[in-house]
């Protein structure tokens, strides 16, 4: 019977192409997110418009991308859309742009729930001191509204941290990609998944604790 022999080497000397995997990693999810929130913010309140035809654009926007799986979307935008505008897609620029477009439309429901269990009084109380419906979302609403979205913003980025991982499909060195090419020059694929996988968790552990303080922190500040 054969031995299970776990080569601790081999990952000491792998570890540093993974970790500059992994930065790429969160470099790509950092950017998602963050355009994810200014799209999503803005999708999220066409949710919740009074006129209808925003209204329904806006659903659709959330329930297409929302139904249909990332990796989907980044053939789209790689493979499909260069066949519409006749321009090859840079693959960073490509992974930036589906992921960033799948996260609005996850983004965009988080803000809308967000929006929606602020009290309706507020909206009136703004209204009624002379400012536009703009207005009273823009210095009432949307503020009270981002310190109750912290945390669901924050299981929105860890799982697009994992989500990522799909971009390796179109040749992108992330981390999933690094090891890959890790393990098809050396053969060691326990090794290496084994260290891809504590990279993984690692980077969500910390995301998940930052948002905890983030989250704690915000809850002080809102009883004062």
């Amino acid at each position: 019977m054969n031995r299970l022999e776990i080569n601790f080497d081999l990952m000491v000397q792998a570890m540093p192409l993974l970790l500059t995997g992994a930065a790429v990693t969160v470099q790509i999810t950092a950017l998602s997110v963050l355009l994810g929130i200014i799209i999503g913010l803005f999708v999220g309140i066409a949710r919740i418009s009074t006129y209808r035809v925003i209204h329904l654009i806006a659903a659709v926007y959330v329930d297409f991308l929302r139904g249909t799986p990332l990796l989907v979307q980044i053939f789209l935008v790689y493979f499909a859309l260069p066949v519409v505008t006749g321009q090859r897609i840079d693959p960073f620029v490509a992974a930036i742009a589906a992921c960033s477009i799948n996260s609005s439309a996850y983004v965009a429901e988080i803000f809308r729930a967000g929006i929606q269990s602020i009290d309706a009084g507020q909206m009136e109380a703004g209204r009624s001191l002379g400012m536009s419906w703009l207005q009273t979302m823009r210095y009432i609403i949307v503020p009270q509204a981002a310190r109750r979205v912290i945390p669901p913003l924050g299981n929105e980025f860890i799982a697009l941290l994992k989500d990522s991982s799909l971009v390796s499909v179109i040749g992108f060195e992330e981390l999933t990609r690094r090891g890959q090419l890790i393990i098809a020059r050396t053969y060691a694929s326990l090794e290496i998944w084994l260290c891809v996988a504590i990279i993984y968790l690692a980077m969500t552990v910390s995301i998940s604790r930052l948002v905890a303080w983030l989250e704690r922190r915000y809850k002080i500040d809102d009883q004062h």
